[in-house]
């Protein structure tokens, strides 16, 4: 494409006029134009160029276009970078929110730990608050992991299957500091809320269980209670032992394969 050329190398002795061809670029109407124009950002990183691709994540309707223009703001240098980020984290638009969210988790910075508020851990979209959960369980120092699980465990049986999924991951990634509260929250008169935290419990314990066996699973003892799925387990595997585990580890390596397929 004859507008690569023009725009690389790319310095901060770059024209106005050079400049203006590759924001333009960047809001181009085909999807690879604005890709190529990414790529060559990140390749050949200016400072002059930090407010077109912000600008540009907050309205990239193009995944892999959006995840290119993250990393040509990683090329940056983190100290313009991650000032103008943090701005973009109480945008009213929603894909801004997220995308700098998703730049930060790509940058990496702990210092930025502090800016993943509560507001943001609870946001009302589903996307937004996802990216908060993975970015905050990367971004937390050692000593706040505990709170940070105190306050994840409050958004349990939120959302659909993937909604729940990351929020699962997310509790699981933060390893046994979790284990008190996901057992406050098993407790939970709420159905909903006690069916996830059990099945995350099930997967911090065994990840291999795979989500929607451990769903199962825990939603067996809730409906059943502890001693009551006990029973209706000791009473299958009595009556066909054989039959029951192997039934029962078949359909269980099923449903994970189906789980991480369906997560790729």
């Amino acid at each position: 494409m004859p507008w690569v050329q023009e725009v690389a190398p790319i310095n901060t002795t770059i024209g106005t006029r050079q400049n203006t061809r590759v924001a333009n670029a960047l809001s181009a109407e085909d999807s690879s134009v604005r890709l190529q124009a990414a790529l060559a950002v990140g390749s050949n990183p200016d400072p002059g160029f930090l407010e077109p691709l912000v600008e540009r994540c907050a309205v990239e309707p193009d995944f892999f276009v959006r995840d290119m223009l993250s990393w040509a703001l990683t090329r940056l240098p983190p100290e313009i970078t991650l000032p103008r980020i943090r701005q973009e984290l109480d945008s009213e638009r929603t894909q801004a929110r997220g995308q700098a969210l998703h730049t930060l988790s790509k940058i990496g910075d702990k210092g930025a730990w502090a800016w993943i508020t509560r507001d943001l851990l609870h946001d009302a979209d589903d996307e937004v608050a996802r990216t908060a959960w993975r970015v905050a369980v990367v971004l937390v120092p050692e000593d706040e992991q505990e709170g940070l699980a105190e306050e994840l465990v409050t958004q349990l049986g939120r959302g659909d299957r993937d909604v729940r999924l990351s929020l699962s991951r997310a509790l699981v990634d933060l390893g046994e500091v979790t284990e008190p509260a996901l057992e406050r929250a098993a407790a939970n008169p709420d159905p909903e809320v006690a069916t996830h935290a059990r099945a995350t419990e099930l997967l911090r314990q065994n990840p291999e269980t795979g989500f929607d066996a451990a769903i199962d699973e825990a939603k067996r003892v809730v409906t059943l209670g502890p001693e009551g799925a006990a029973a209706a387990e000791a009473a299958a595997a009595a009556a066909a032992p054989g039959v029951a585990q192997t039934a029962q580890t078949a359909q269980t390596a099923e449903t994970a394969k189906a789980a991480e397929i369906a997560d790729c």
